[in-house]
């Protein structure tokens, strides 16, 4: 099976988010070099495989939130990982401002 090359600029961005830190999905789309394509992001992220250990969790939403539905098993997965990782969050919010990162990757890209 033929992986998509963009899926894998995506995998490379992810991956370089440090633990403590969260990227959003247009963010991300942005630093891969594929602005608008926030969509792209998560499919690129359901498709990632598991050896790759791609820190999935580090991704969420535009207004701070995991992208799961709120109580699901999922998102309280999602939130408990985070918070292990030093995350806060505010009533399932987090604040975009302590915690995005915004990350270098210039070196990252180049060597794909």
């Amino acid at each position: 099976m033929s992986i998509n090359p963009r899926y894998k600029k995506i995998w490379v961005v992810v991956k370089s988010i440090p633990k403590g830190s969260v990227s959003t999905y247009g963010d991300v789309a942005r630093f891969s070099g594929y602005p608008g394509c926030a969509r792209m992001v998560g499919t690129a992220l359901r498709a990632a495989p598991d050896e790759l250990n791609v820190p999935w969790h580090r991704v969420i939403n535009s207004q701070g939130k995991v992208s799961f539905p709120s109580g699901g098993e999922k998102a309280t997965s999602q939130q408990d990982i985070l918070e292990h990782e030093g995350v806060v969050f505010l009533s399932g919010v987090v604040n975009l401002n302590a915690y995005a990162w915004q990350g270098n990757l210039d070196s990252e890209l180049w060597r794909m």
